[in-house]
């Protein structure tokens, strides 16, 4: 009886927020607020409970979380379950904040040798990331945010399904087709430099 019992207020609870979500998407703005607070009261559970350690980092990931629902809005598919989808975007973003987290926290090592200082410059990374950015905007959706997703966020094909509402299969092939993309355009605007 307790097993229907919690079934039952899951249930009741998915379809209220995604009816909230969904009236949020035709443009009400006072369903998609009450969307995101109760939204809110659900992650900051799911969160508290995984950083029982951590109880100080809570507050911003879920401000994380909630951006990146935002954010992701339009890729959710209402024949989904709301749930799967936010605990996909909920999982990545807590474990790329327990990544973060720990490499800030080995960034207060002292500065042994003052030549290190000079020694690397961050520009060449910080140039590649916005010339892969704008490559992959060039990409349709379907081929763009599998790779994304799954190659540069480190998100299984099931999830990335999910979330692009894409079958796996269809992120695998997104996946196969936007790298090959991506290489011809790569070679493309070399055989142009080289003119």
């Amino acid at each position: 009886m307790q097993r229907t019992t919690h079934q039952d207020a899951f249930a009741t609870r998915e379809t209220l927020l995604q009816a909230l979500l969904l009236r949020g998407l035709a443009g009400d703005a006072l369903a998609y607020r009450e969307f995101l607070a109760a939204l809110a009261v659900h992650l900051r559970a799911f969160l508290r409970r995984r950083l029982a350690q951590r109880p100080a980092d809570v507050e911003d990931l879920l401000q994380e979380v909630l951006l990146a629902v935002h954010n992701a809005r339009h890729t959710y598919q209402p024949q989904q379950p709301l749930t799967a989808w936010v605990q996909a975007i909920a999982r990545y973003k807590l474990a790329d904040g327990l990544r973060s987290r720990a490499r800030h926290e080995g960034r207060h090592d002292p500065l042994d040798d003052d030549s290190e200082l000079f020694a690397a410059s961050d520009a060449e990374p910080a140039e590649a990331r916005r010339d892969l950015a704008r490559l992959l905007a060039l990409l349709p959706d379907r081929q763009r945010l599998p790779i994304v997703y799954v190659k540069l966020e480190g998100l299984s094909v099931e999830d990335t399904a999910r979330l692009t509402g894409l079958s796996g299969a269809a992120v695998k092939v997104g996946i196969h087709r936007g790298l090959k993309a991506l290489a011809r355009l790569i070679r493309g605007s070399d055989d142009h430099e080289d003119r």
